[in-house]
């Protein structure tokens, strides 16, 4: 079955790290860029980190130097290490990948994107 599996979400004190995992199932990574985004209910989906094919990284501002995106082709996962942790990180964070090799064509990511095949997502909650 084709499917993204997240995984290494949990509960966690401000100040803590965890380490989600984004694999792939019935088909390889190599070739697309892949997002992690987080959903807080009522409120929009935010963009967090994407990582291209090249495996050059991008994060959204309120990420940048706490959180590493990274990704092993040959094991078909993503990885999203999230250190610093804070009470408004808490969400439900999804990882999706796109079709397109490169998350962005400029030096910013937008946090958007054509991502069209989605995770089921995993539950990451920051108590303070």
């Amino acid at each position: 079955q084709v499917q993204l599996v997240e995984s290494g979400g949990g509960s966690v004190e401000s100040g803590g790290s965890l380490r989600l995992s984004c694999t792939a199932h019935g088909f390889g990574l190599d070739y697309y860029s892949i997002g992690w985004f987080r959903q807080v209910p009522g409120k929009e989906r935010e963009g967090v980190s994407c990582i291209s094919a090249d495996g050059t990284p991008y994060y959204t501002k309120s990420v940048k130097g706490r959180f590493n995106i990274s990704r092993d082709n040959g094991a078909r996962t993503a990885y999203l290490t999230m250190n610093s942790l804070k009470p408004e990180d808490t969400a439900v964070y999804y990882c999706a990948t796109s079709q397109l090799s490169a998350c962005t064509y400029d030096n910013k990511w937008s946090g958007k994107g054509i991502f069209d095949f989605w995770g089921q997502g995993t539950q990451v909650t920051v108590s303070s």
